[in-house]
């Protein structure tokens, strides 16, 4: 005759045998994954920084040289053109594609005729491959035929000029960004009440007041998720320079990831592309790390 005690820990052995075979199926299938994430991800985060203690070729044995390569960066001053390219291009992109689609979240989040036509138009642009965007916008800043200076009766070297080819880069990744980020604020628009803004309407609030003291507010997780987001994206920029200005004319565009890669795959100076990656990931690091200290105090429920 089976116990009590006898069927309870028999259930416990049934129990601890069926989560085990769900642990190894559930790795097994995880497996390729991890592997990926280690082999292309993990390994050459450490293998770049240890790089960027050493000079290197690729066809030479490396050379250890300490900290002589974030010297040569801290000493360079084209390093730091580069940087401040960087931060403008980032900062600029940031607060454009933030503000522009928080307006037109608002808008379409009024159910209006064709509104979810309008949703997937501006989502397009996100999904659409940015050779092809590059290419499109090339012929739109081109100063004989682009439609840019046929609208705006103009004949501006857009891309070939030092003073107008930022702008027209950050111009075409705000166009790019928008798409992505009204979609995520509209979706934050999900989770507002609406009888939040039928009662500061009915206590007499206008539209704009109900937009700022009642639905900014509500919004603004969302809102610092997309701005973490752009941020880093933007500090990130590498196949939109190489496509459209190659860092040109004269240095006006050349962003930090272009610059990295030139230094290791032109000049094969792969200790100082280490050294600049993790100069990059300082910078972002330090920025996300400020934005996520002062979250507490515009960020809602935080």
């Amino acid at each position: 005759m089976i116990t009590y005690k006898g069927k309870y820990r028999k259930m416990l052995i049934n129990n601890n045998k069926s989560y085990n075979n769900d642990t190894k199926a559930a790795f097994w299938f995880l497996f390729p994954c991890l592997a990926g994430c280690g082999i292309f991800i993990i390994i050459p985060v450490f293998a770049s920084f240890g790089l960027s203690f050493f000079d290197w070729n690729l066809l030479n044995t490396p050379k250890f040289v300490g900290l002589e390569n974030y010297k040569f960066l801290l000493s360079e001053p084209s390093f730091y053109k580069v940087l401040s390219n960087t931060v403008i291009y980032a900062i600029f992109t940031t607060i454009f594609a933030v503000i522009i689609p928080l307006f037109l979240a608002d808008i379409l989040n009024n159910k209006f005729k064709f509104s979810d036509m309008f949703k997937t138009a501006y989502f397009i642009p996100f999904i659409t491959p940015m050779l092809v965007i590059a290419l499109i916008w090339e012929w739109i800043f081109d100063p004989n035929i682009g439609l840019m200076n046929f609208l705006l009766k103009t004949n501006i070297q857009w891309l070939y000029n030092q003073s107008t080819a930022m702008f027209a880069v950050i111009l075409v990744s705000v166009w790019k960004l928008i798409g992505y980020n009204t979609v995520m604020l509209i979706g934050g628009y999900a989770g507002i009440n609406s009888s939040l803004s039928e009662s500061a309407e009915i206590d007499g609030a206008n539209k704009l007041q109900t937009f700022f003291k009642i639905t900014l507010p509500l919004l603004s997780p969302v809102i610092f998720f997309v701005v973490i987001i752009t941020t880093i994206s933007s500090f990130q920029v590498f196949d939109l320079i190489y496509l459209m200005t190659q860092g040109g004319p004269e240095g006006a565009t050349d962003v930090l990831v272009y610059w990295l890669y030139k230094n290791a795959f032109e000049y094969f100076e792969i200790g100082r592309a280490s050294a600049a990656a993790y100069v990059l990931f300082i910078v972002i690091f330090a920025l996300s790390t400020l934005q996520w200290i002062t979250r507490k105090k515009w960020v809602y429920g935080e």
